[in-house]
């Protein structure tokens, strides 16, 4: 006697499941908070540019000879050198900024951020009380404020170093100013910007990936869709952009109908799988069976999601949706089998218990099914559907 729950029901249990799994999976950079500046070929302060600040006039000869020193330690790159002479100077002569700068220069190269900020914060103020425009410490500033995740600060600096008079912006610095303002959750301003930084360099696949995870956040799934394509076109190795892209395909096959949603599905499937031969971890493997339950592939969906729930890690909602895989193609005994792991994980989702009750009654095991209806029914007593199969089995229930 097997009464099956009424498909629409499931499928759409299903899909909340898998949304929800699929949002937990995206990249969650800028959908939980700061987005990590990515390091593409950054644009540093270099010791061509230190070098091309020279003493400021009236510095006493030893100091110049010094400065010079320290500037020779930054260009051959003995950073904690170059900052331990630098110090030297500045004690020695507080208002020397190119000591200062030195200073700011090596600590971020050591990546000691937030101590090269202040430095140049020092020299700056020190060249601009003197009369002196020094642009290139500017930028400089402005990627270590960047680096140092301080947005708010580097944001006005980003502007004016890529809007300059008489200067071409480049790719890079034009990046950061979009994580600048997309972290400080300006996201016009931000789609603007990775915008430019593609009329610059068309193939920047970090700026394709953003803007593909910004029309991904608004539902704007064709855009996301495209530019994700772009960016895996242009780098067919970018994990990030296979994971977002079979997410992009899967939310618009959801969103869709027929023959258009099934095209979307079996991309999902094929982004999914590009995506498993570059990173085959437990994460890729439960995308990849996302998108093949989606794409109503059951068989190869159970083998994704095996190993996805061999991780010791593994969430209840990752086996219920193998349990799901297995019922759809009708092995009922595994589908119970991961159930029963998933109440055992989530005791409190009540799609777990419709399905499992339905698993046990579609293998006779009435008693059980009883016992999994009333679970259900306990969680949701207004859900008409636990209570018409708790009736219906109870009869046969020992």
């Amino acid at each position: 006697m097997k009464h099956f729950p009424p498909m629409k029901r499931l499928t759409v249990s299903f899909a909340a499941g898998a949304a929800a799994l699929v949002l937990c999976s995206a990249l969650a950079q800028a959908q939980s908070g700061a987005t990590r500046p990515r390091r593409v070929t950054p644009v540093q302060p270099t010791g061509e540019s230190a070098s091309a600040a020279t003493p400021a006039a009236g510095t006493p000869t030893a100091g110049a000879g010094s400065t010079a020193h320290a500037l020779s330690l930054l260009d051959q790159k003995q950073y904690d050198a170059a900052l331990a002479e630098a110090r030297q100077l500045s004690t020695a002569d507080p208002k020397n900024s190119d000591a200062w700068k030195i200073a700011g220069y090596a600590e971020f190269y050591l990546k000691r951020y937030n101590e090269a900020t202040a430095d140049l914060e020092r020299a700056l103020e020190l060249s601009s009380a003197g009369g002196q425009k020094d642009a290139k410490t500017e930028d400089a500033l402005a990627q270590a404020y960047f680096f140092a995740e301080k947005y708010e600060q580097a944001l006005p600096l980003l502007v004016a170093a890529t809007t300059r008079a008489g200067a071409k912006p480049d790719a890079n610095t034009l990046y950061y100013r979009a994580i600048a303002e997309m972290n400080l959750k300006r996201t016009a301003d931000a789609e603007r910007s990775f915008g430019e930084v593609l009329k610059v360099d068309p193939k920047n696949k970090f700026a394709l990936l953003y803007l593909g995870q910004l029309a991904f956040n608004r539902q704007d799934y064709a855009t996301a869709v495209n530019m994700l394509n772009r960016a895996t076109l242009a780098d067919p190795t970018f994990v990030q952009g296979w994971e977002l892209l079979t997410q992009a395909y899967m939310f618009r096959g959801r969103s869709g109908t027929g023959a258009a949603a099934d095209a979307d599905f079996l991309s999902a499937v094929r982004a999914a799988d590009s995506l498993a031969r570059l990173r085959n971890d437990a994460r890729s493997a439960l995308l990849q069976g996302q998108a093949l339950v989606f794409a109503q592939q059951f068989p190869k969906a159970v083998a994704a999601l095996e190993r996805a729930a061999a991780a010791p890690d593994a969430p209840g909602e990752t086996f219920y949706l193998l349990g799901y895989a297995n019922a759809q193609a009708k092995n009922f005994p595994k589908a119970i089998a991961a159930l029963e792991k998933a109440a055992a994980k989530t005791p409190d989702n009540v799609e777990v218990y419709r399905l499992l009750g339905f698993s046990y009654e579609s293998s006779k095991d009435y008693t059980k099914a009883l016992a999994a209806y009333e679970k259900g029914l306990q969680l949701a007593p207004a859900d008409a559907y636990f209570k018409e199969s708790a009736d219906r089995v109870r009869p046969f229930a020992k």
